[in-house]
């Protein structure tokens, strides 16, 4: 069985567009989704609908949490009072976008995919298995990796949440970061999945798909987004540049 596991499109259309064409190309036998649909993107409910009509099994995230519930927090955890500031104003926007339908099938998302027939065994999740919301760093200690493995109760773990891809093996239990299509962080501002063969050798393969980057942050640019969304876009990152408290943009008429 050979499946594709995407993440973290967060409201990039034109990333899940060019993913999905090379996903066509890979034919996959089945495509999961871990969740975080929307959230600092010009295109929540295209992402949404995009998802919606391929009828593709997708995880809730913690922004897709924030935004279907009508919370006022996202779940995330920021290292600076303009990161805090940045992430507010995309929760806002994105919940006073995203439309009722949409906030609906975000609401319904699950917490998690088990397959416990398949070989080897997989359990999906958004951050970790114990929080939608923890972040499991490719450095966090072997500790970490080998509690989680035990709540996970599964052969292979794939998750998302940090936009790092990685994979590691701890005690026989595969680990998977798929990366973000929509916002990575690791510097390579390509869009970025997974494709997992589980043969009689087992095959992580992480894929990097060029899309039209120019066209995602014009898009953030010319709406109330802040436009450091733009440029974490372009440069594949998740650096601030400002050191002041951001100015929300006026709404256009």
């Amino acid at each position: 069985m050979k499946i594709a596991v995407i993440s973290d499109i967060h409201a990039n259309i034109h990333a899940l567009q060019a993913v999905w064409d090379d996903i066509e190309i890979v034919r996959p036998d089945v495509v999961y989704c871990l969740g975080d649909l929307v959230g600092y993107g010009a295109f929540p409910n295209e992402v949404v609908e995009f998802l919606q009509v391929r009828k593709v099994p997708t995880l809730m995230g913690n922004y897709d949490e924030g935004v279907g519930f009508d919370m006022n927090d996202c779940g995330c955890v920021y290292k600076d009072p303009v990161q805090e500031e940045l992430g507010h104003q995309s929760l806002l926007w994105s919940r006073e976008r995203t439309t009722a339908e949409h906030k609906a099938y975000l609401r319904a998302l699950p917490m998690n995919i088990r397959l416990e027939e398949s070989k080897p065994s997989m359990l999906m999740v958004h951050g970790s298995p114990r929080r939608m919301n923890e972040y499991i760093y490719e450095d966090r200690p072997r500790a970490t990796f080998e509690r989680l493995a035990k709540v996970a109760g599964t052969q292979a773990l794939f998750f998302g949440h940090t936009h790092l891809p990685y994979q590691k093996t701890i005690n026989g239990m595969l680990f998977v970061n798929t990366g973000s299509v929509g916002k990575p962080k690791d510097g390579d501002p390509r869009a970025g999945y997974v494709v997992f063969d589980a043969g009689l050798r087992p095959k992580v393969e992480f894929r990097r798909v060029k899309y039209d980057i120019r066209a995602a942050a014009e898009a953030i640019r010319s709406c109330e987004l802040p436009d450091e969304f733009a440029l974490m876009l372009e440069s594949g990152t998740s650096t601030v540049l400002r050191e002041k408290p951001v100015e929300q943009k006026r709404r256009t008429t």
